[in-house]
């Protein structure tokens, strides 16, 4: 019986061979799409879940309500952790951190041998709450005290030659011009490539408050911290109750602090869900991963729509076959067995074909979505893969299936088969939808090219080109002046200055203490420490009054601020007056030092030269590369044993848009693979009604119609279903861009040309493939059609 049946499917295979070709195309082709995705997806998933105690493990966010405007942060204070812990009987332990990309990169020495590493400041029981593997130590002890020192394998061996070799030795780290000695007392594995946050090394957080002058505990509830805390609730601790003792808790503390509210927010979610709007979870990276996901299952129901329709086109000549397999005693579950076992193969073969596409493009899929992903067959991929051959199968094969097996042998074998209206409309409406979702899908991809276009060329209120930056470090963070006042002295470049930290920047409140009170007002500010001649190197355009200059000694108590600070405060001719203690010499027109995601918000410059330790040098366009290797050479003979790593501004700049740009990226290749499916089903459908009509085209030439009267016979049903999917796609994708957009302050305006013109692609494409069809069976010779008769 099995041999039967296969010998049954290769003799339909062969007989309907466009049919066969073009399914197994477009299945293996959306296959392959779902499985890369599939990938991502499942590796976006597992993103910091991979914690032992990540069921209890919790950030602690805090969301301030001033001015009638809600934001949420994750930036807290350095001692709540120990108050949370010490008035909080459900949490079982408590550590605070620095939050990613707090600093730059450090440069880490051992003797003579220097290299750079991120890191990252801890209390003591950081390796308790998370499952950072240690190869070396215990959790509680690695941080036992300020000069201890955590650091990765990787490093270890960088710096020492083995892990085992790097305990108990002096490491010197070094940045923004501080410098200590500590004692590796850990090794742990590196960083999983499924955790949000990369480092190298961790510090005791009692040095980092040593270093920025927090003796003891100093306490001030009414103010905040840029830190960050997490805690460990004990087994069976209601989270709900706990979030309502914590809405209070700062209130309790402050009347001043009412205005402020905590709350925590699991951990693993932080990846996924870590936007925020009026207070409320809005979302994040989880929805890329739904549109994925649905981009996905379009492609897979296109496919199957290509599937569904091509087999009931042909259902007339396999019509007879299941009239006679019935008159001879078959029963309708032995066709609808048959037609599925039909389905199965294609779909199977799909598969196989599927997993050598996604191989050959994983490598490059990596790149285009920056992850090291890989196709591995075990146990759990298996079951993926067979779920996902009975799924499509199922969707693809089972209506033709029931739908072939229905037939009435008599009506069959009479010649009176004939395709019901319902299937027909069923059919025409298959194909509006597989047409309306690839409207959608072109729409989509031109709002995202056009919004990222308008990103990476609208004005920022600074000028990111052509600007490089690196840490002062060594000899150059000693005598930073002078390495500065000679750099501009060096060919190609055209100016030097430097700052703390970096323009572009992701967090809100930066600095401390990140706020300022003014005439009842309290504003949150970022903020800062310049260096002379910084603005002018970035091209920041003075509003009112004038820059830091070396000829007013006493700028240093001086502050500029953007006009988004100025309207915070309220201030009416801001220059010269007096706000947190400092005069205001200059207002700056607003700059974009925040995505586009983003309001622009009040900035502050403070002029502090000894504290700007990371190094920005304009250089010569039209000279890069040979600028470049003489700022390196110049820089390695100024501060030897120290290598020259250096970054661009733009290329910052770009960093917050990654997604973005991902996503239009991928959506412009989802699109691609859309139109190709939805395209090879109408080839195949126009193929299968010129096979039919043939006869009938014949004749219509043989009594005088023209080829051109023909090809629009031919095609007027399909370009009636493209515009009908036409009407329905265009407002349904500009809802899905409005609503996508809406996630940007900035942003560009929807404009109907832009659906018009995908829209007008998609018919475009449609008519090419119909007509190129239609027009060769019009300009066929009718005798042939006719010798038959």
């Amino acid at each position: 019986m099995l041999h039967h049946y296969l010998l049954q499917i290769f003799r339909n295979f062969k007989r309907f061979k466009v049919t066969f070709v073009i399914n197994l195309i477009g299945l293996s082709t959306g296959l392959a799409s779902a499985t890369l995705i599939y990938l991502w997806v499942a590796d976006e998933l597992r993103v910091d879940a991979f914690h032992q105690k990540g069921d209890r493990l919790f950030q602690v966010m805090e969301t301030k309500t001033e001015g009638g405007a809600v934001t949420t942060s994750a930036n807290t204070t350095d001692f709540l952790a120990a108050a949370l812990l010490d008035e909080m009987p459900e949490i079982e332990n408590t550590t605070v951190v620095t939050p990613p990309n707090f600093f730059p990169s450090f440069t880490l020495s051992a003797a003579d041998h220097h290299v750079k590493g991120v890191g990252k400041f801890a209390s003591r029981e950081f390796f308790d709450l998370f499952s950072y593997d240690l190869t070396i130590g215990s959790a509680t002890d690695v941080l036992k005290d300020k000069s201890s020192a955590v650091v990765s394998e990787s490093l270890a061996k960088s710096l020492f030659g083995t892990a085992t070799n790097s305990i108990g030795k002096s490491l010197t780290w070094q940045i923004m011009g501080l410098k200590k000695d500590v004692l590796i007392t850990g090794v742990f594995q590196d960083v999983s490539q499924h955790a949000s946050e990369q480092f190298d090394f961790v510090l005791h957080f009692d040095a980092l408050k040593e270093i920025i002058g927090i003796q003891g505990a100093q306490v001030n509830w009414e103010g905040g911290g840029p830190f960050s805390t997490f805690v460990v609730i004990k087994d069976g601790a209601d989270v709900v109750h706990l979030n309502s003792k914590l809405g209070n808790y700062l209130g309790v503390k402050s009347k001043n602090a009412s205005h402020r509210q905590l709350f925590l927010k699991q951990f693993s979610d932080r990846y996924l869900y870590g936007q925020y709007e009026n207070g409320e979870a809005t979302g994040g990276r989880i929805e890329y991963v739904v549109l994925f996901s649905t981009i996905a299952i379009f492609i897979l129901v296109i496919a199957s729509i290509n599937f569904m329709n091509l087999s009931t086109a042909t259902a007339a000549r396999k019509a007879k076959g299941a009239g006679i397999k019935k008159v001879l005693g078959a029963e309708r579950k032995t066709l609808v067995f048959q037609y599925l076992s039909e389905a199965f193969v294609v779909t199977a073969l799909s598969v196989g074909l599927a997993m050598v596409i996604t191989a050959l493009v994983l490598p490059q899929f990596n790149v285009l979505s920056g992850k090291h992903l890989a196709l591995s067959i075990n146990i759990e991929s298996a079951a993926v893969l067979l779920l996902l051959t009975i799924a499509t199968t199922l969707l693809a094969g089972s209506y033709p299936a029931f739908y072939l097996s229905g037939f009435i042998p008599a009506e069959v074998l009479k010649g009176r088969f004939s395709t019901p209206s319902p299937e027909r409309w069923a059919r025409k409406g298959l194909v509006v939808f597989q047409f309306a979702l690839t409207v959608m899908f072109i729409a989509s991809a031109f709002v995202v090219y056009k919004q990222i276009d308008f990103i990476q060329t609208k004005n920022l209120g600074y000028n990111k080109d052509n600007v490089i930056y690196f840490e002062a470090e060594g000899k150059v963070a000693e005598k930073a002046d002078a390495f500065i006042a000679e750099l501009k002295h060096q060919p190609g470049i055209v100016t030097a200055s430097s700052m703390m930290g970096n323009i572009v920047s992701k967090m809100d409140g930066g600095g401390m203490p990140g706020s300022i009170d003014w005439n009842g007002k309290r504003v949150t500010m970022n903020s800062s420490l310049v260096n002379y001649e910084l603005l002018e190197l970035l091209d920041i355009q003075v509003k009112a009054g004038r820059t830091f200059s070396r000829d007013f000694p006493s700028d240093v108590d001086k502050v500029i601020f953007n006009e988004a600070a100025i309207d915070a405060f309220g201030i009416e001719d801001p220059v010269g007056k007096i706000v947190g203690g400092n005069e205001i010499i200059g207002v700056v027109k607003d700059f974009h030092y925040q995505s586009f995601h983003e309001e622009v918000k009040p900035y502050a410059f403070r002029l502090e030269p000894q504290s700007a330790t990371t190094i920005m040098v304009r250089i010569d366009p039209g000279a890069t590369r040979q600028t470049l290797a003489r700022l390196q050479q110049y820089y390695e003979q100024f501060n030897p044993g120290y290598s020259f790593t250096f970054a661009f501004l733009d290329e910052d700049y770009r960093a917050q848009y990654v997604a973005e740009k991902r996503v239009s990226t991928l959506s412009g290749y989802a699109t691609g693979l859309v139109i190709i499916i939805s395209c090879l089903g109408l080839f195949g459908l126009i193929a299968f009604t010129v096979e039919r009509r043939d006869k009938e085209i014949a004749i219509r030439k043989v009594l005088g119609s023209s080829e051109a009267q023909i090809v629009f016979l031919l095609s007027g049903d399909f370009m009636k279903m493209i515009l009908v999917a036409i009407v329905i796609a265009v407002p349904a994708s500009f809802f899905l861009m409005t609503s996508w957009l809406d996630g940007f302050a900035y942003r560009i305006d929807l404009k109907f040309i832009y659906f018009i013109a995908a829209a007008g692609l998609a018919l475009l494409l449609a008519w090419l493939t119909v007509g190129i069809q239609t027009w060769k069976a019009a300009a066929a010779n009718p005798v042939k059609r006719l010798r038959s008769e």
